[in-house]
C-alpha cells in the first residue's frame, strides 16, 4: 500500500471564488473536525499524490465540510448545492468520473453536516466513498465496506501520558452534554452512584484528570453516534466503553475492537456495573488496558504523518476499498 497507492486530487483555477474550500488550512487543525482537516494537510504533501491521473487509483473531492459550513457564501443551507454543482463541473472537465459513476473517488468529512450534505449529489452518496465520522448503519446514506468511519480526534501535542491501572480508582466516567434519549438513560441510572461517575454540565475537576483516574470511559451516543471520547480514553490510557447501536468503528477492517475495549448495547444501561465488575474479577481489565496502550497510536494525527497513525490508518482502509473496476481510459492511454 505505502509503495503502490497513488491519489489524484482534482484541481482548481487560481481565480477559483471558492478555492478557500478546497485548499487544506495552513495553521493547525483545531477543534471537534480536526481529523478532516488533519487528514487533507497531511494527504497532499505526501507521497500518495500523483499529478499523472491515469496512475491514479483513487480520486480525491476536495471540498471541507467544516469550511463550506463557516463560509458566509455558502453556509449549512448552500453545501448540498455547492456539491451538486462541483460534481457537474468535474463531472464536464473530466473523464474520470463518468467513468466509474465515483466508484473509486472519495471525499473525507467529520462534520456532522456531512450526514445531509449528499443529498442533491445522490451518485457520491451511492457511489463514491465516503470517509465520515458519523459512520452509522443506522444512518441512510452509509454504507459499511464501501465507506470508511473516520476517527473523531482531539488534536493534542507530545507524547501521550501513561499512568498504571492500579492508580485507576474510579470504576467508570461519563461527562458531556444530555442530548439524547441514550444519555438521559445513563444520567438518570447512575447519577448517584459512587463507583461509576456520570456528570453532565461543566466539570469541577480537569476532565485529563477524570479520564487518568478512571478504569472506563464511557462513550455515549448524543446527538451523533460518534464523539471524540473514544481518541480521549486511549489517549489517557483508559479502555473505551462503547454504548451506541450501529456505530460502524474506526478502523474495524483492521483493529479488532474486542481486544481493547468494551461494547454494549444500550439496553444494556442498567447492568453496566456488573458487565465492567465481571471483567476485573475475570482479569481481563489488564489485559484489556494493555492493549489500550498499544494501538492508542492509531488514534493519533501527526504532520508529518508517522508510521500507523491515524492517517495511515486511513489510508490502508482507501487501500482496501480501491476500485477493482478496471477504467477504460486507462487502457487508452497505453496505446
Amino acid at each position: 500500500m505505502n509503495r503502490s497507492l497513488k491519489i489524484y486530487v482534482y484541481p482548481h483555477r487560481e481565480d477559483d471564488p471558492f478555492a478557500n474550500v478546497l485548499l487544506p488550512v495552513e495553521s493547525e487543525p483545531g477543534g471537534n473536525y480536526t481529523s478532516e482537516s488533519y487528514f487533507k494537510k497531511v494527504l497532499m504533501k505526501s507521497h500518495f499524490i500523483t499529478k499523472d491521473p491515469p496512475e491514479a487509483d483513487l480520486f480525491f473531492l476536495p471540498f471541507s465540510m467544516a469550511r463550506l459550513w463557516h463560509d458566509r457564501r455558502v453556509g449549512v443551507g448552500g453545501i448540498q448545492d455547492f456539491i451538486r454543482d462541483y460534481i457537474q463541473n468535474i463531472s464536464h472537465r473530466y473523464p474520470y468520473w463518468n467513468n466509474t459513476g465515483g466508484a473509486d473517488h472519495f471525499y473525507v468529512a467529520c462534520h456532522s453536516i456531512g450526514r445531509s450534505a449528499m443529498d442533491k449529489a445522490p451518485d457520491v452518496k451511492f457511489n463514491a466513498i465516503q470517509v465520515v465520522c458519523s459512520s452509522s448503519y443506522f444512518l441512510t446514506g452509509y454504507f459499511a465496506h464501501k465507506d470508511a468511519c473516520l476517527p473523531q480526534i482531539w488534536p493534542r501535542k507530545g507524547n501521550p501520558p501513561n499512568l498504571v491501572s492500579s492508580k485507576r480508582k474510579r470504576l467508570a466516567f461519563f461527562a458531556g452534554g444530555v442530548n439524547s434519549p441514550v444519555r438521559v438513560k445513563l444520567l438518570e441510572t447512575w447519577k448517584n452512584d459512587s463507583e461509576i461517575f456520570v456528570h453532565h454540565g461543566r466539570l469541577k475537576t480537569p476532565y485529563a484528570d477524570e479520564l487518568l483516574g478512571s478504569k472506563f470511559c464511557l462513550h455515549v451516543k448524543g446527538f451523533e453516534v460518534n464523539t471524540a471520547r473514544i481518541g480521549d480514553s486511549l489517549y489517557y490510557g483508559c479502555v473505551p466503553v462503547i454504548i451506541a447501536n450501529y456505530y460502524d468503528l474506526p478502523f474495524a477492517d483492521v483493529l479488532n475492537w474486542k481486544s481493547f475495549s468494551v461494547v454494549v448495547t444500550t439496553l444494556d444501561i442498567p447492568l453496566l456495573k456488573k458487565i465492567l465488575k465481571d471483567i476485573i474479577s475475570s482479569n481481563k481489565y489488564l489485559m484489556l488496558q494493555s492493549n489500550v496502550l498499544k494501538v492508542r497510536k492509531h488514534f493519533q494525527w501527526h504532520s508529518p504523518p508517522q508510521d500507523f497513525d491515524a492517517f495511515y490508518m486511513v489510508m490502508y482502509e482507501l487501500w482496501l476499498r480501491r476500485s477493482s473496476i478496471k477504467n477504460s481510459w486507462v487502457d487508452s492511454f497505453r496505446v
